[in-house]
């Protein structure tokens, strides 16, 4: 592996951090398209790999959130336990499918992402109604089950489907969703890798390196949280996210075809 490429590799992924600090969401996203296109990753590694720096980075974030209280400890915990068993399945699931395909579902997630992070939501919650919101654990249950198959499956998916099931199930205002969301990656994430890693194998020098990276990258995230308008920020983010996953569909998709028609 070329020695620029890495630096290449670690300097975006101050980039990963700061976006899971800041949004809640993101860190994959990103990070399986840097390590696929820029190190060169096969899909499956890089997915695996990638549930890992997420992981631990959004642990480390999730602190900053708790000490500002900014963390729904029994609603992030029954969301991210049923989204770690679908998490699990997903990679186990995932090991076993053909990268092209896992990198045209992960391009598929990212623009569906996109799509919803540009048009908005509305949040028109206070944190007094939080309080008063009875919380409808069959729907949490399920609904975080079904993220955690996705999350585990392509490596994606994760805070900016959270983000907005704990802001509408949940109750939760923006800021806490995003602090709880964090909470909940961490559980699936390395509920998935558990998965993948019966099937794959990963550089855990370079993976290693990126976590600490983004980690430090998350910290950044934290402080500028609340510092710059949600929604600029999140439809900005949006159209970025839409580009690179228009990107790899454009990467994935001619392969496909010729394997398809072989």
């Amino acid at each position: 592996m070329e020695t620029h490429l890495i630096v290449i590799a670690l300097v975006l992924a101050v980039v990963v951090g700061i976006a899971l600090g800041l949004l809640g969401g993101g860190g994959s996203i990103l990070t399986v398209p840097i390590l696929t296109y820029v190190l060169g990753m096969e899909p499956r590694v890089a997915i695996a790999a990638s549930l890992f720096i997420v992981g631990a980075t959004s642990a480390v974030g999730m602190i900053g959130h708790a000490r500002s209280g900014r963390v729904r400890w029994k609603t992030g915990a029954l969301f991210g336990g049923a989204g770690m068993l679908g998490a699990f399945a997903g990679g186990l699931l995932g090991g076993f499918i053909p990268g092209t395909v896992l990198m045209i579902l992960f391009a598929a997630m990212m623009i569906a992402t996109a799509t919803a992070m540009i048009r908005g939501r509305k949040n028109a919650r206070t944190e007094a109604s939080a309080h008063e919101h009875a919380l409808p654990i069959p729907r949490v249950l399920l609904d975080g089950f079904a993220v955690g198959i996705a999350t585990g499956l392509v490596g994606a998916g994760g805070g900016f489907l959270i983000v907005p099931a704990l802001t509408l199930l949940g109750g939760l205002p923006m800021a806490t969703a995003v602090g709880t969301s964090l909470l909940v990656i961490t559980m699936k994430s390395f509920a998935g890798l558990g998965g993948y890693l019966l099937s794959t194998q990963l550089d855990w020098p370079i993976v290693l390196a990126f976590t600490a990276i983004a980690i430090a990258g998350s910290f950044i995230g934290v402080r500028l949280s609340g510092a710059i308008p949600e929604r600029s920020l999140r439809r900005g983010f949006g159209v970025f996210v839409l580009a690179v996953g228009a990107f790899v569909l454009i990467q994935e998709l001619p392969e496909l075809l010729v394997s398809l028609a072989l």
